[in-house]
């Protein structure tokens, strides 16, 4: 079965770091680009962060950019977002997907919080 799990969400403050982690599996990871979504309450999915198949090209919302940095580790078929100078601006359930073509693989999301 084809699983995503995201983890790593919580409370922080503005200013703040954090990272969330997926864990990816029942699939070929290495044949998967990777991207993070968000959703904060009343608003619509957002693109956040992209990374390829390879490892060797990433983008970037233009509201996360200098702050956020996606990575993969292909061993473990893990994905990180690590999140710098978090603005509250930024709470949201954030989303892992995998995408091959016109597959896509999503996972059911972490909160994260950044609150005073």
């Amino acid at each position: 079965q084809v699983q995503l799990v995201e983890s790593g969400g919580g409370l922080v403050q503005p200013g703040g770091s954090l990272r969330l982690s997926c864990a990816a599996s029942g699939f070929t990871f290495s044949f998967y680009a990777m991207r993070w979504f968000r959703q904060a309450p009343g608003k619509e999915r957002e693109f956040v962060a992209y990374i390829s198949s390879s490892g060797g090209s990433s983008s970037y919302a233009d509201s996360v950019k200098d702050r956020f940095t996606i990575s993969r580790d292909k061993a473990n078929n893990m994905v990180y977002l690590q999140m710098n100078s978090l603005k509250p601006e930024d709470t949201a359930v954030y989303y892992c997907k995998a995408s091959r073509g016109t597959l896509e693989f999503w996972g059911q999301g972490t909160q994260v919080t950044v609150s005073s």
